[in-house]
């Protein structure tokens, strides 16, 4: 049990430290809270900027609601220590 909440946190960190990805996954739970993260996964799926592999994985993402809502609250959290 330890192991994996030291894998989230690294997980979490790892996303704070990256500014794209934390523009992505701040997005993300935003669009997630306001219940319009449809029209964010038919822009990602239409985008050719991004691979197949990397659509799947932030379709995946998205679609888990409590792990942006984590994201999202590590974000603001640690937000003034970054």
């Amino acid at each position: 049990m330890i192991g994996e909440w030291i894998q989230d946190l690294e997980s979490l960190e790892a996303i704070s430290q990256d500014k794209e990805a934390r523009q992505i996954f701040s997005r993300m739970a935003a669009l997630s809270q306001q219940g319009r993260l449809g029209s964010f996964l038919l822009e990602l799926a239409d985008t050719t900027d991004l691979d197949e592999l990397t659509k799947g994985t932030l379709t995946e993402i998205a679609r888990d609601e409590a792990f942006l809502l984590v994201v999202d609250d590590y974000l603001h959290r640690t937000h003034v220590m970054h």
